[in-house]
């Protein structure tokens, strides 16, 4: 499971390390767009838009349907809470370290209250 987890974080990193498609992603955190309507909003050629949202189809990060004659697309929440998911786990580390840090400071040299007082006095 870790591998699958991991080779999903990397297909989402990677979508979004081209800098068209995080713009795509930004434009669409407004609300349902059409390829056209992104085109002309990051004024990108049609085709290059629709290859850049297969991109992050592919990757999860966006789905589209049909209205009528156009394809609108709209971001999926899972791989967004996938990444939240995975930077909490970094801050979680991160503060447990800093406690452990915390504590070996305390233990040589001498204990401190918050306000930086030692204590007992």
């Amino acid at each position: 499971m870790g591998s699958t987890v991991c080779d999903m974080e990397a297909a989402i990193f990677g979508a979004l390390g081209e800098p068209t498609r995080l713009r795509i992603v930004e434009l669409l955190r407004t609300g349902p767009m059409s390829v056209g309507e992104i085109a002309e909003v990051l004024e990108v050629r049609q085709p290059q838009v629709s290859k850049h949202l297969r991109v992050l189809g592919d990757s999860g990060i966006v789905s589209g349907e049909s209205l009528a004659r156009r394809r609108i697309y709209h971001l999926e929440p899972q791989p967004f809470e996938d990444v939240g998911h995975w930077v909490e786990s970094f801050e979680q580390l991160w503060e447990s370290r800093l406690d452990s840090l915390g504590s070996f400071l305390d233990s040589i040299t001498g204990k401190r209250t918050r306000d930086g007082q030692e204590e007992g006095h």
